[in-house]
């Protein structure tokens, strides 16, 4: 046996193991699961809560869960301690419940939500999902966690020329794996996910069964509402974080934006919680297409309550207590896990307690000041005046023009089918153009494929324009309204101006967006490895906008209103930015904290635009309101 056979051998021994340990690697990958933010509870600790849970248990005949955990968010689920070895011994479930589900549902609502939770414990399908758990982590694994892999392949590649061409050899065969993995990965879960949105129906029907049709569907209707309280709160101590502010019980909270927003939209409100319908939650969706989503794990809640109305459970009465009356001390655990939340924040100041009438005080505060008064019953909640000829409208408004129809529910609806159209129409032009993977789809209850996608948007493109046109002249007929009020009351000139000022506001609005649009795409070259020479004559070229960039934001900086409603620490960004000129690579190296600097200093100007854009579209709206008020006290 010569040297050549010896070397030929041992390179495609390297080479298989190689290609064996990227195969292999994925076992030897521990998974820590962080349960930091979880609150275990037991039987001892909250007896209420676990003879509810014993009781589902009996009823859908399935095992208890192994331990129960409490967190801050609003969900409720099914968990196991998943690892590869899984796959062959069996594992028990563990529950999780979200206080924040919790503390706006009833009580028979949190039995229908564990009910179907239970149902998912009682489901042989489950393993399936422990299953393609471990395959999607074994592939992940394989895609994207082979730093180490690739340092080794390096290594053994650099030890000769030799070995290099077998390590090549192995890369390319790794490379065939990978692109297979990705085949593999959207049949699995294609699969997975049309099993795992049955199972939800069967779980709700489990659930049916324990506790009848109106617990969970009054929870399924109220769950996006509590959801939005919920975020409401959070966001709310977001934008408060450099003055350290923080919660003494975050749920509080949560309920009391959840009662406020369900008044401010006249919402009933049945045993202390909101009661929502169908037609309320689908109030605003005006689309009419429907695309069956093959990567989502849930059907909808539409579809959802169409199931279980088809199941036709008897209804029975619901009770009058809260969901939090399970626990012995709701507001201990409430508290206990707002801490938690909150020690996960990194303040950078000494940081104060908000007490619950603080909080009312400021959320009513900061509502109101970025809400349009109720007079408009939200027509301008999702759009803005329509730019017009202001020469071409009279001043004298028509004789049976009233101030309710202009903003009626009807007229309302035409601006979310504008949105539902402009929506649909960007969906429909993706199919045609295969950007999404789908042949056919269904819109206004009839199928298209992509052939005939082309003649729908055509169809829907005359639809737009004709339900913009009306809306156009809606807004013609407002101005037209309050000009002829302000003229009696005696007070000409005002309405005309700021409605000018506000059409340039938003002419220079899309210029603005454009110079960031710019700005952004100049800077894009930093994420990638250039030669220093060519990086600073990028940095060169980016001068000139730079410097329109700096003199706007100067422009904008000077604006009163603006300044109030900036936060601090943004502030201070900016002054610093503004205060001389910055240098962004050195002789071969970026300044990081500069570039950091200007990027931050890039999106506050989008906030500062947003804000400012908002500020001069409820001025003229705020000014069209004082004029009735002025009216209806002459």
């Amino acid at each position: 046996m010569n040297i050549f056979t010896i070397g030929l051998g041992v390179g495609l021994a390297s080479m298989g193991v190689l290609v064996l340990i990227f195969l292999l690697k994925f076992i030897f990958k521990s998974h820590k699961k962080d349960r930091s933010h979880l609150i275990e509870v037991t039987k001892a600790e909250e007896p209420q809560l676990f003879a509810m849970i014993e009781e589902i248990v009996l009823k859908v005949g399935t095992n208890f869960p192994k331990k129960v955990y409490l967190s801050a968010e609003v969900n409720a689920a099914v968990f196991y301690d998943s690892s590869f070895w899984s796959m062959f011994f069996p594992v028990q479930k563990n529950l999780l419940i979200g206080m924040g589900l919790i503390n706006g549902i009833s009580k028979d609502e949190l039995k229908a939500i564990l009910s179907h939770e239970f149902g998912h414990f009682s489901q042989r399908t489950m393993k399936v999902g422990s299953y393609v758990y471990n395959v999607n982590q074994v592939i992940h694994n394989m895609l994207y966690e082979n730093e180490g892999f690739d340092n080794l392949i390096n290594k053994w590649a650099n030890a000769s020329g030799y070995f290099a061409f077998f390590a090549s050899l192995a890369y390319r065969i790794i490379s065939g794996i990978q692109w297979l993995l990705i085949q593999v990965y959207e049949i699995v879960n294609k699969s997975f996910l049309s099993l795992s949105r049955e199972m939800e129906f069967q779980a709700d029907e489990i659930a049916a069964n324990v506790t009848g049709i109106a617990p969970l569907k009054s929870s399924l209707l109220r769950t996006e509402l509590i959801d939005y309280s919920f975020n409401e709160v959070l966001t709310f101590y977001e934008r408060n974080f450099s003055k350290g502010l923080r919660s003494e019980n975050l749920f509080e909270e949560q309920s009391y934006v959840l009662d406020f927003l369900a008044k401010e939209n006249e919402l009933s409100i049945v045993n202390n919680l909101p009661e929502i319908s169908l037609e309320e939650m689908n109030k605003f969706n005006k689309s009419k297409l429907v695309i069956e989503d093959q990567w989502s794990s849930h059907p909808s809640t539409e579809q959802r309550i169409e199931r279980l109305l088809s199941l036709k459970f008897g209804e029975q009465g619901q009770s009058s207590r809260l969901a939090t009356s399970v626990f012995l001390n709701s507001e201990k655990l409430q508290n206990k896990l707002t801490k938690l939340l909150f020690s996960q924040v990194k303040f950078e100041s000494e940081t104060k307690a908000l007490s619950l009438t603080g909080f009312k005080g400021e959320y009513r505060k900061a509502f109101l000041e970025n809400s349009f008064d109720k007079l408009y019953n939200g027509y301008y909640d999702n759009k803005n005046p329509n730019l017009f000829e202001m020469d071409t409208v009279s001043d004298v408004a028509l004789e049976n023009t009233k101030l309710e129809e202009l903003f009626s529910s009807e007229v309302k609806d035409k601006v979310y089918v504008v949105l539902a159209l402009i929506s649909d129409m960007q969906v429909i032009e993706q199919v045609c153009q295969k950007l999404i993977p789908i042949k056919s789809f269904d819109y206004d209850g009839i199928r298209y494929t992509r052939k005939t996608c082309s003649a729908l948007l055509s169809t829907l493109r005359l639809e737009l324009e004709k339900q913009q046109n009306q809306i156009s002249e809606n807004d013609k007929a407002i101005y037209s309204y309050f000009l002829t009020t302000e003229k009696q009351n005696g007070s000409e000139g005002n309405l005309k101006q700021m409605y000018q000022e506000f059409f340039e506001f938003d002419r220079q609005y899309d210029k603005r967006m454009e110079l960031f649009n710019r700005l952004t795409e100049s800077l894009s070259f930093v994420n990638y490895v250039l030669a220093p020479d060519q990086i600073k004559e990028n940095f060169l070229n980016l001068e000139p906008l730079e410097a329109q960039f700096k003199s706007d934001i100067e422009s904008l900086m000077k604006e009163k209103k603006i300044i109030e409603r900036i936060d601090s620490e943004h502030k201070e960004k900016i002054d610093l930015y503004l205060s001389k000129k910055w240098q962004y690579f050195g002789v071969e190296t970026y300044f990081d904290e500069n570039i950091q600097m200007l990027f931050m200093v890039i999106n506050i100007y989008v906030q500062l635009l947003d804000n400012a854009f908002f500020l001069k579209k409820k001025d003229l709206l705020n000014y069209q309101v004082s004029l009735i008020s002025v009216l209806k006290e002459a």
